[in-house]
């Protein structure tokens, strides 16, 4: 359905006009979008969308993704708001999925997503998602260290399963988390070599439910 090729061709036209004209190769968008070169010869040959980094590219930039993918321009956007996820991206978030981290605030860039793309990576009917970054491996192998999640804050009932972005006083945490008999609250990763961790209901607030996500290369 997506034309890497395409992609390519876009991205070069971004780098020319930073560039002032200058002749634009794969391996200047293959370091735009921080892919070593040879993996992204592979991934061009395979048409394979490296969505996580282009993703990232565009919040950086303030490129429009579905003008990349669709060739669809912030008018469309506008007109056909029912098409569209709204992705709060917050870029300098990383959430621990083994240590503290920051909470949330209102730095994050605003990234209308095609459907199309969004039902590929998450199982949300959200119109409006938050994502951030993970940060540690206690996640793994479900998560991996680098990858952005996708966050529907319309979802914060633990007694169902999945994994939660939880605030707490060390701050922000992406685990599975269930409430004991006892009324505590435990935090738990997938990788074994982590300990569940035990806190007080009072000492955490669940974010949201993570819904999808893009695993880095």
């Amino acid at each position: 359905m997506y034309d890497l090729k395409k992609i390519i061709k876009k991205i070069k036209e971004i780098i020319a006009l930073e560039k002032k004209g200058k002749k634009v190769f794969d391996k200047d968008v293959a370091n735009a979008l921080a892919i070593p070169q040879t993996t992204f010869a592979t991934m061009k040959k395979r048409n394979s969308i490296p969505f996580k980094e282009i993703l990232e590219y565009c919040a950086n930039k303030k490129i429009s993704i579905n003008w990349l993918f669709f060739d669809q321009a912030i008018e469309m956007l506008a007109e056909e708001t029912d098409k569209f996820f709204q992705v709060h991206y917050f870029a300098d978030i990383r959430a621990s999925a083994g240590g503290g981290a920051f909470n949330f605030d209102d730095n994050y860039e605003v990234l209308s997503i095609d459907k199309t793309i969004m039902n590929n990576i998450t199982a949300s009917s959200s119109e409006v998602l938050e994502a951030i970054n993970v940060d540690g491996e206690s996640m793994e192998p479900t998560l991996q260290d680098g990858s952005i999640v996708f966050i529907d804050r319309n979802q914060t009932n633990i007694s169902k399963d999945g994994i939660f972005v939880a605030s707490t006083t060390a701050g922000l945490f992406i685990k599975r988390i269930r409430q004991r008999a006892d009324g505590m609250i435990e935090l738990i990763s997938d990788n074994k070599a982590y300990s569940p961790e035990i806190i007080t209901p009072d000492e955490v607030e669940i974010v949201g439910r993570v819904v999808g996500n893009i695993e880095s290369l």
